[in-house]
């Protein structure tokens, strides 16, 4: 293996892990990703011979100026200042892959790197930044041994050094040479990134983890899930339906054996009480705040109880930071990851229409546990006499057809409960699900869904129920939330994705014990998540999003309390071994405590360390004491008399190349009939005898070398006649 392409390789792929670490984990727009993308697989396929061209040459000064330029013009037109400077960064990276020259600019290029390592890890570190954190720890000790070699050799050339035969450093041929690096030298230098993996995990479970840190400047990205903000136009929803990111996760205990593939579970989100004839808003702004009650738990019914089914939810950063609720919820319990100490602490408050929302400096998201009452307990939410109007407000021009056909469906049956199911049923049966309606554009959507077009999203069967029950005098509201997840197999949890939100109908009812009742009216095959469950596809996507949770809960949400538990449960499970061992008895339990063992630990490796230095030292005076193999003095004289024969070429201006063999040199000078050029090579051929050719030099030969290369030396070309004196009688 060549040693300059294998170094070139490997820094290639130091600065693209360094690259995609930052684009992986920035706020990047899809463009900007693309073109840094682009931009690096150019700069990166730029062929080592073109580097010295001047075009390049000019880049790499006028570019980082331009560069810095434009993203300053950037900044003050109020661009985030941490979006600015990540882009900078790897735009940076990509103009010094594209015009580097020599080892002093690829030292440069893995210092970017690792300053792109850093920036991602304030970035907020997911899993696709923690595989190109392990691809760094197995390239970086091989590109930076490579990369000092490399200074070496060119920092070596430029002092003037020669090699052992006594010619001048040649670079262009180390770097050609297939000696200098082999598989042992690869496989030690990734094999290195084994120890630094170990000491770096240890310093990460040890280190303490206080809140003070650049996480204070992470900024997750937020996407704005539609439904679940303070106004939802109707047609919106519907495009979530093929959105397969990832909302929320949530794991059930006591499932069956196999667990459903698919789980239905209504999780409410937020409420709309106002419909206008084309959007859903809410007439209350503010609701009920309160925070947790001194127990990182909030009550939204009452105190848990043990009898409580609890379900365990991750929920993802989401804007607006809306908690979502399974049906029948008396509590939440949030459990709260390390905050910085300078950001806003954590707080829940409770919003109008049944809404909780969270604030605070918990950037990733929101892990609670959400208790849920049993089925015989009655759970009942009174509407005041006062608000019974809001949820019976109709639009002004709603057309009259649509409360004829109410009537029409419901007026049959003898309660406002029996008429709401039989609502639903007529929705639920006669109209199709399609989330491309035609409907959406119209002036009157709800109308064109029930009479032309019947067919629709959730939204439209959710509204048109809503409104129907409020011309037969049953209050209702529109409701926003997810319909559920697919079971993933590898993290054992179900993944609510953005596609799985839906939206349904709650009406109350003046019962002592029903209140609020949910209906959904959407048909079966819109009401349930619909991710597909088999397939390789599935396979892999399933691997890595447990991967991705298991690397966020483990990895970046790893706090002080789970620092903690950590030594807890070591310190626990030290002291089950030594009740097993009956060393906690008599002498034996002082000697075996924790601290104890910690400093005899402590004090055997101080040992061992001071024994490995003696004994090192001591073979490093054996060494020294090795009588070390003399040069031949003889090889020693011939390589000093070429030197001086290159020196005299040097006065003549006919220097050799430090990448021409001497020998191809002389021939060179002889092929262009130079004066000097069979002597030249006649000394040429006597050096190359003497040094590998086995040729002893004799004193005389000696002497006559150093005469003809005085002559050289000394050599002046006669006087040019010109051509017209030479023409002249």
């Amino acid at each position: 293996m060549r040693f300059g392409l294998v170094h070139r390789i490997m820094t290639d792929a130091l600065a693209a892990l360094g690259v995609l670490a930052v684009v992986n984990t920035a706020s990047m727009s899809p463009w900007t990703t693309a073109l840094v993308l682009v931009s690096l697989a150019l700069a990166l396929a730029v062929p080592e011979a073109w580097q010295n061209r001047p075009t390049l040459r000019h880049l790499a000064t006028i570019g980082p100026l331009t560069l810095f330029a434009v993203q300053g013009v950037r900044l003050l037109a109020g661009r985030p200042a941490l979006d600015v400077a990540v882009e900078f960064a790897a735009i940076l990276q990509i103009v010094r892959l594209a015009t580097r020259r020599g080892a002093a600019h690829d030292q440069q290029i893995i210092v970017l790197a690792l300053l792109h390592f850093v920036a991602g890890t304030v970035l907020g570190g997911g899993l696709s930044y923690g595989l190109c954190f392990v691809g760094f720890l197995v390239v970086a000790p091989g590109a930076l041994v490579l990369s000092h070699l490399r200074r070496e050799v060119e920092g070596n050339y430029r002092q003037g050094a020669r090699d052992r035969t006594g010619l001048p450093v040649d670079v262009p041929r180390i770097l050609r040479s297939r000696r200098v690096v082999g598989r042992g030298f690869l496989a030690t230098t990734c094999l290195l990134s084994v120890p630094i993996f170990l000491f770096t995990a240890a310093l990460f479970v040890m280190f303490p983890r206080v809140g003070l840190s650049l996480l204070l400047l992470n900024h997750p990205q937020k996407g704005r899930m539609v439904g679940f903000s303070d106004r939802v136009d109707l047609g919106e929803v519907g495009v979530l339906r093929s959105d397969p990111s990832i909302a929320l996760r949530f794991e059930v205990p006591d499932l069956p054996e196999p667990p459903p593939a698919r789980l239905t579970l209504r999780l409410r989100g937020t409420a709309f009480d106002r419909y206008d004839g084309r959007r859903w808003e809410r007439t209350q702004r503010s609701g009920i705040h309160g925070g947790f009650d001194g127990t990182d738990t909030l009550s939204i019914v009452r105190r848990p109880a043990p009898s409580d089914r609890r379900i365990t939810f991750d929920l993802e950063p989401i804007d607006p930071s809306v908690v979502f609720l399974p049906p029948r919820t008396v509590a939440l319990q949030v459990r709260v990851q390390q905050q910085a100490v300078l950001g806003e602490p954590l707080n829940l408050s409770r919003g109008p229409e049944g809404e909780v929302r969270y604030q605070g400096s918990d950037s990733h998201g929101l892990r609670y546990d959400a208790f849920i009452a049993g089925d015989r307990e009655p759970i009942v939410e009174n509407l005041a006499l006062q608000d019974r109007p809001r949820y019976l407000d109709l639009p002004q021009e709603m057309p009259s057809r649509i409360g004829q056909l109410a009537h029409e469906w419901a007026d049959a049956q003898p309660t406002p409960y029996l008429k709401a199911k039989a609502l639903e049923e007529h929705l639920k049966h006669d109209f199709k699900y399609d989330t491309n309606s035609p409907s959406g554009g119209k002036p009157q959507p709800v109308d064109h869904f029930l009479f032309d077009s019947k067919r629709g999203h959730c939204e439209f069967f959710s509204t048109a129920m809503a409104i129907m029950l409020r011309e037969l005098g049953i209050p209702s509201r529109n409701v926003t939330g997810f319909v559920g997840g697919t079971y993933n197999r590898f993290g054992r949890y179900y993944a609510v994705r953005e596609g799985d939100a839906h939206s349904w109908v709650e009406a109350y009812f003046d019962d002592p014990i029903r209140g609020w009742v949910t209906f959904d009216p959407t048909p079966t095959s819109g009401a349930q998540p619909l991710q597909e469950t088999t397939g390789a596809y599935v396979y892999m996507r399933d691997l890595v999003e447990a991967l991705s949770q298991r690397w966020n809960r483990y990895v970046i949400g790893y706090d002080l309390k789970t620092q903690v538990r950590i030594f807890e449960d070591i310190s626990r499970g030290y002291e089950r071994m030594r009740a097993k061992t009956g060393t906690n008895k008599g002498v034996a339990e002082r000697v075996t405590r924790g601290p104890v063992m910690v400093g005899i630990l402590l004090v055997g490796v101080g040992v061992g360390y001071v024994l490995w230095k003696r004994r090192r030292r001591s073979k490093d005076k054996d060494k020294d004491t090795t009588p070390k193999p003399r040069v031949d003095p003889k090889l020693e004289a011939a390589s000093a008399l070429y030197r001086q024969l290159e020196l005299a070429l040097v006065t003549q201006g006919i220097s050799r190349p430090p990448s021409l063999p001497p020998l191809r040199h002389a021939e060179e000078l002889a092929a262009r009939s130079h004066p000097l050029a069979d002597d030249i090579l006649e000394l040429t051929n006597v050096y190359l005898a003497a040094r590998f050719g086995g040729t002893t030099m004799s004193d005389d030969s000696a002497r006559d070398y150093e005469k003809k290369v005085r002559e050289i030396r000394t050599y002046k070309p006669p006087p040019q006649v010109p051509a017209a004196a030479a023409s002249a009688p």
